[in-house]
C-alpha cells in the first residue's frame, strides 16, 4: 500500500524522543487548519506520556514549514468566509504555537530548508532550534498585510531581541542560517547531512537529564516566577530524591538514574 500523501502529523517515538513531523510535501509542509487543529491535541497526548522525555519537530522531506497552506484559505474564502476564514487561520495557528510553547518537557526543532511565517512561528516556539546551513527563516506577514498576533510578536522579541524582530517583521526578507545564527534565531548550524545525527544525539543527551531540573528551569526561563512556583519547585527538588542520586551517581562515576515525577 503507498504511503498516505495527505497532509497530516506523523510521530515517532524512540528512547523516549519522540519525533513530530510536519508532513504536506506538495506544499513544503504549509500548515492546512487540519494540521493546525491536530497539533495541540497531539501535544497534550505526548505531554502525558511518562515515556515521552523529549520532543523533536521538525518536516518532511527536506524542508521544515512554509507557513500556513494559503491555498486552504483561499477555498475558504471562495466558499464565503472571507475575513472570518483568515481570522480561524490565525486563531488556530496561534492556538498551536501556545501549545507547544507550554509542552511542559524539552523541545526541539530540526529545521531543513525553508522555516518561513507559521512554520518560524512554530519554531519559535520550541524551546531550542538547529538547523541545517542552507536552511532560511523568515516571518512574511509584511508580504501578505497580515498583522502578526501580539503574543507571537512578543515571543519573537524575548528570543531575537527587538531589533532583529523589527527586521524580519518589516521587511518579511528570509535569512539564512548563518544570520539566524548570530541573532538568536538558531542554536546551532551544521552540514545537512550531520544535522540528523546531531539532533538525535543532543536529544538523547535531554532525554537522559533530570526531568525536575529541566521542568523548573523551563517555567522560570519563561517568565513564571511568582512565589508560588518557587516554593513548588523547591519542595519538589528536597522530596523528589533526584539531587542525591546525581550525587550519588558522580562519586560512583556512572550515569544517573533520575525517576521523577516517580
Amino acid at each position: 500500500m503507498e504511503p498516505s500523501t495527505e497532509p497530516s502529523l506523523r510521530t515517532a517515538r524512540t528512547g523516549g524522543v519522540a519525533t513530530v513531523t510536519l508532513h504536506h510535501p506538495a506544499k513544503r509542509n504549509a500548515m492546512t487548519p487540519a494540521m493546525w487543529r491536530t497539533l495541540p491535541r497531539l501535544l497534550e497526548e505526548l505531554a502525558a506520556d511518562d515515556s515521552v522525555r523529549v520532543l523533536v519537530l521538525t518536516g518532511a522531506e527536506g524542508t521544515f514549514c512554509a507557513g500556513a497552506d494559503i491555498g486552504a484559505l483561499r477555498a475558504a474564502a471562495d466558499d464565503g468566509g472571507g475575513g472570518d476564514a483568515a481570522r480561524e487561520q490565525r486563531g488556530l495557528a496561534v492556538a498551536a504555537e501556545e501549545a507547544l510553547a507550554a509542552f511542559p518537557k524539552p523541545t526541539l526543532a530540526a529545521v531543513r530548508g525553508h522555516c518561513v511565517g507559521g512554520g518560524c512561528q512554530l519554531a519559535v516556539a520550541c524551546d531550542l532550534r538547529f538547523a541545517s546551513e542552507d536552511a532560511l527563516f523568515g516571518i512574511t506577514p509584511a508580504k501578505l498585510g497580515i498583522v502578526y498576533a501580539a503574543s507571537s510578536t512578543e515571543r519573537l522579541v524575548r528570543l531575537v531581541g527587538p531589533a532583529t524582530a523589527k527586521y524580519l517583521l518589516f521587511s518579511g526578507e528570509l535569512i539564512d542560517a548563518a544570520h539566524a545564527l548570530r541573532t538568536g534565531l538558531a542554536d546551532e548550524t551544521h552540514p545537512d547531512a550531520e544535522l540528523d545525527k546531531r539532533v538525535a544525539e543532543f536529544a538523547r543527551t535531554l532525554a537522559s537529564r533530570s526531568r525536575l531540573t529541566q521542568a523548573a528551569a523551563k517555567e522560570f526561563a519563561d517568565g513564571r516566577t511568582d512565589a508560588s512556583r518557587i516554593d513548588h519547585w523547591q519542595r519538589e527538588a528536597e522530596t523528589s530524591g533526584e539531587a542525591a542520586e546525581g550525587v550519588t551517581a558522580f562519586l560512583e562515576r556512572r550515569a544517573p538514574r533520575f525517576t521523577w515525577p516517580g
